[in-house]
């Protein structure tokens, strides 16, 4: 159980919130003024009144204690999770000023909490009935993985023809045809049940209109894209690790193998990326024990929040279950054992030559990797022209931050943070560059998300 001895941080909570109109309404709502009745319990209950709009103040529970990370209700008419005024409550009770003090709970913040609980406990009960029945029917999920592979193979078989026909054709054929050509070549390889050949294809539409030197960008990531098809089409040459990289590039479901790996789990960094039909979160893990990295990726439709969310900094004790592929590092998270609670702990950090070498080596594992992630050791945010780089404090050597990562307010904050002194930084590094995810100052102090 999470004690109330122990408090988050402010920034903490903020990491929890689903965008950032919600970040920015939670902490207005972070002050006592709006606050009634407001308590919370040694159990990881915190509730309290918000006054709103109407005449009745909105009812606000947050279960803190939780093991898969904090859970929230509120009589708000949100859908978000957590909702502003749950970010408030909790933004509150991190300040440990007595302004939620300890107590009972009332009626309506126990009963709720209480019965998720309860819930919770036959959910994980009938999960361990349910693993050991094998009622799932073999012959029948091999059918269908059989059918679906004919499929995709049909799908990989069309898309080397098209690309293909733009080679001989030239490639300023592909900007006089516009998105519309890779619009319609993508819905085809979703009727082939090949999302990830999909994706691809979608986003060979964007380079075209993407600037100078696009006709390069367009010929690399075809020649990825063609990689990709013939790795299926001869998937059945390929070392098992390769061709389980290859099903997942493809976008063919799989399920966690191997012994799960319990830990203490450093939440490094969580993010959100969100198109017109889903809503992707990644939340990075480090083990304590392990020193292992892992990546949890969950899924919600277009404009919900997936879940779990964990904030960033705290620790939790859990198990962990790897993916199958070369180089691979997504994870499920399984049994968790306590919730989430402060952590000094920090990951060993490499410079930047290092971290450039070892997205090398990644790509021999998965050629179509965008990026890995790397916690870089002793390194200075410093101005590069119109750009901006991490430059190592003791050596001259420095990587670049990508355009995404120059776009967003968490540069101003990791400048911030280093003031011209070293810091200690997480993030992705990959061939456009490096995105800073989290950072901690030297000496003593709490990681702060920058994404």
């Amino acid at each position: 159980m999470t004690q109330q001895g122990v408090r988050w941080s402010a920034e903490q909570v903020l990491a929890l919130a689903p965008d950032t109109a919600s970040r920015k309404a939670g902490s207005k709502l972070g002050a006592a003024g709006p606050w009634s009745e407001a308590g919370s319990t040694d159990e990881g209950t915190v509730w309290g009144l918000c006054k709103g709009s109407g005449s009745k103040p909105y009812q606000t529970v947050v279960d803190i204690a939780d093991a898969s990370g904090p859970a929230y209700k509120c009589s708000c008419p949100s859908r978000k999770f957590p909702c502003k005024h749950a970010l408030g409550l909790l933004l509150l009770w991190a300040g440990g000023d007595g302004a939620v003090p300890q107590g009972q709970p009332p009626d309506w913040a126990r009963e709720w909490t209480e019965g998720r609980r309860k819930r919770a406990e036959q959910q994980r009960a009938e999960g361990a009935s349910g693993s050991s029945s094998g009622s799932a029917d073999p012959e029948a999920a091999r059918r269908r993985a059989e059918r679906r592979a004919e499929k995709v193979t049909a799908g990989a078989t069309e898309l080397e023809q098209r690309l293909a026909d733009l080679l001989r054709g030239g490639l300023a054929g592909a900007e006089q045809a516009g998105y519309g050509l890779w619009e319609e070549t993508a819905a085809r390889m979703v009727d082939a049940q090949a999302s990830g050949l999909a994706a691809r294809v979608r986003e060979l539409g964007a380079i075209p209109s993407s600037g100078p030197g696009w006709p390069v960008r367009l010929l690399e990531e075809c020649a990825l894209l063609h990689l990709l098809d013939q790795g299926w089409l001869h998937r059945e040459r390929l070392p098992e690790p390769l061709a389980a990289t290859v099903r997942s590039r493809i976008g063919l479901p799989a399920s966690p193998e191997g012994p799960p790996i319990r830990d203490r789990w450093l939440v490094l960094a969580q993010y959100d990326t969100a198109d017109a039909r889903l809503t992707t979160r990644r939340i990075w893990l480090h083990g304590a024990d392990s020193a292992r990295t892992a990546l949890l990726l969950s899924y919600g439709a277009a404009g919900r929040a997936p879940e779990p969310a964990l904030p960033v900094g705290l620790a939790l004790e859990a198990e962990v279950s790897p993916y199958p592929g070369a180089g691979q590092l997504r994870a499920s998270l399984g049994e968790r054992f306590a919730a989430p609670v402060p952590t000094s702990l920090r990951p060993a950090g490499v410079t930047t030559a290092q971290a450039a070498a070892r997205y090398g080596e990644a790509l021999r594992d998965d050629p179509w990797l965008d990026s890995v992630p790397v916690t870089l050791e002793r390194v200075i945010p410093t101005p590069d022209g119109e750009s901006w780089q991490l430059a190592d404090a003791d050596t001259d050597a420095a990587l670049p931050l990508t355009p995404t990562a120059r776009s967003r307010p968490g540069l101003w904050k990791l400048v911030a943070l280093s003031g011209g002194e070293p810091v200690k930084v997480f993030g992705e590094c990959g061939h456009h560059g490096f995105t800073p995810l989290a950072a901690w100052p030297q000496g003593p102090g709490e990681a702060i998300q920058l994404c």
